[in-house]
């Protein structure tokens, strides 16, 4: 009987333990053991809430800092990233106590948390306006933003000149909706042009903010965060309004990205004070930088509307899997999972590995998503009503609770990294990292 070609191979080199075996394939390692901080890692993160939006016409400054104590505790909270054996972090500068007028600013505390960021060896991903502006800047109808936030973004590129990675403005969408559609925060307006005006003052000032931090930082990594968000309108007959909402999720990653833009929204937008000079501008170009898409994701993004109008929230009907394949094939871009909990305690840790059984799920797929986010560090307060009252009601959805006592997600998060804190950030792409030295040549001539 002839022999089969695995005999022959058998026969000459053995039975397995060839060359290479003992390196595990092209990642030359099975991925485990906690991260290690080189470029090649995939970035585990958490990610500090930092929410500062004003609410009750003004008059109440929601600041989520100053809530959850950190203002006093940040060395401890700081410490709690570097204990669950993360080395990246989602970390905000709180922008309305910093920037007190045109070229005034208060680095007091920043100077301190950023010190002990550094001394600790975390990579953080600078968050620089999250939902709100300083007193003096009024709100996101104030045409002076973009300029204002520019000179804010240099000089804090200035100042920490170590920094690499930049979300100038977190979730563009959210704050202009918010802000100026639902009435909620900020100017608390209910009108189509006041939610343009502030979308494209905010897109504006992110783009503008981009532009100043690659003046001082050239090869800046810009981790945009944006809400994946859907509507699922269960009537016979699609309503116009529903389908325009479910269109504008798309608008301000458009208006930042230069993407062509649905015929139906732009005329929305021209229609509420979008000027084609402006839309132009917006059209002439993505901003510096490497540019990854943030997709943020809550069970509660997605909702069905009932044919009478009721809502209902529609929990992973679509799933960050697929309504990240839908940002990905729209702007082609790297993407980062920024975002996600869920308030019921219990939950939790299921929520957890489901939304990393998402990521690996399209990162086998080919899709280049190069890291992870539990949002928050600590438990939240007032999230279930967006903020809009100052209830204090503590929402249980922290790696952490207030008392700095570790939950059971976040006993999860630790096996988590432990298992996949080594992985690559493409699978089996060695030769995709971030990092600050010259690209080298693997042959010469």
């Amino acid at each position: 009987m002839s022999k089969n070609f695995l005999t022959h191979i058998k026969d000459r080199f053995g039975d397995g333990r060839y060359e290479g075996d003992q390196f595990g394939g092209a990642g030359g390692h099975d991925g485990t053991g906690l991260p290690t901080g080189t470029p090649g890692n995939f970035m585990f993160a958490t990610g500090v809430e930092c929410s500062y939006p004003t609410i009750a016409n003004g008059t109440i400054r929601r600041d989520l800092l100053a809530e959850t104590d950190h203002y006093n505790r940040y060395r401890e909270d700081l410490g709690l990233v570097k204990e669950m054996g993360l080395k990246v972090l989602r970390y905000n500068l709180p922008y309305y106590l910093i920037h007190k007028g045109p070229g005034q600013f208060d680095w007091e505390f920043a100077d301190l948390a950023m010190a002990e960021i550094k001394r600790l060896g975390i990579t953080p991903i600078l968050d620089l306006m999250h939902f709100g502006v300083p007193d003096w800047i009024g709100n996101f109808q104030n045409p002076e933003l973009p300029v204002h936030f520019a000179e804010y973004c240099g000089a804090v590129a200035q100042r920490y000149p170590w920094v690499r990675f930049y979300t100038p403005v977190n979730e563009i969408y959210v704050t202009a909706r918010a802000s100026a559609k639902d009435g909620i925060w900020n100017e608390q307006l209910k009108d189509d042009r006041a939610f343009i005006t502030a979308m494209k003052h905010i897109t504006a000032a992110s783009i503008m903010g981009n532009q100043q931090i690659a003046r001082y930082r050239p090869d800046c990594i810009i981790v945009q965060s944006e809400s994946a968000e859907y509507i699922h309108e269960m009537r016979a007959v699609e309503s116009a309004e529903i389908r325009l909402q479910n269109k504008l999720r798309f608008l301000s990653l458009d208006l930042l990205y230069a993407h062509t833009i649905d015929a139906e929204v732009l005329l929305y937008c021209l229609d509420n004070g979008m000027t084609r000079e402006e839309m132009k501008w917006f059209m002439a170009g993505e901003p510096p930088g490497y540019q990854i898409m943030g997709n943020d994701y809550y069970g509660r993004n997605e909702k069905i509307i009932k044919p009478n109008g009721d809502l209902c929230e529609a929990e992973d009907v679509l799933g960050w899997y697929t309504m990240t394949k839908q940002y990905y094939e729209r702007y082609r871009k790297p993407v980062f999972h920024t975002e996600t909990n869920t308030f019921n305690a219990k939950d939790a840790e299921c929520w957890l590995w489901k939304q990393w059984v998402n990521v690996q799920r399209i990162r086998q797929d080919g899709v280049p998503v190069v890291g992870f986010t539990w949002y928050s560090l600590l438990d939240q307060l007032d999230w279930d009503i967006s903020l809009r009252e100052k209830r204090l009601k503590v929402n249980a959805c922290g790696l952490y609770d207030l008392d700095r006592k570790i939950r059971p997600v976040g006993e999860s998060y630790k096996m988590m990294i432990e298992e996949f804190g080594q992985i690559t950030v493409v699978p089996h792409a060695e030769m995709f990292e971030f990092t600050s030295r010259p690209a080298t040549l693997k042959v010469e001539k």
